[in-house]
């Protein structure tokens, strides 16, 4: 599925203000906003966090980038271009593990 076909089948996030990935002691370290540009990318963080419970390890990474479909290709040719799926790139290589908090409005 593309990535806008996925984007269909996932939660409403019209009640978010944005979503924070944090790490252990709860220091965010990677925020994105509901705004225009990010929906997207919050759209498929929100049903992470949903399918995931609030988990982004090395396995919701890879569902993540098979969510972003043709972007992930793009973001692998293009480091920096999409900081989002890079963030679940370097998730997956250094298996790290962080909690996805949605902040609603």
């Amino acid at each position: 599925m593309s990535f806008k076909e996925n984007l269909d089948t996932m939660p409403d996030i019209a009640h978010l203000s944005s979503l924070d990935v944090c790490d252990a002691n709860g220091s965010v370290i990677h925020s994105i906003p509901a705004v225009e540009g990010k929906l997207g990318s919050l759209k498929v963080y929100n049903a992470l966090a949903a399918k995931f419970d609030g988990v982004l390890n090395a396995e919701s990474a890879a569902q993540g980038l098979t969510w972003f479909a043709e972007h992930t290709a793009d973001a692998q040719a293009n480091v920096g271009k999409h900081p989002n799926i890079d963030l679940l790139f370097q998730v997956q290589s250094e298996n790290l593990t962080w909690q996805l908090v949605p902040r609603s409005k």
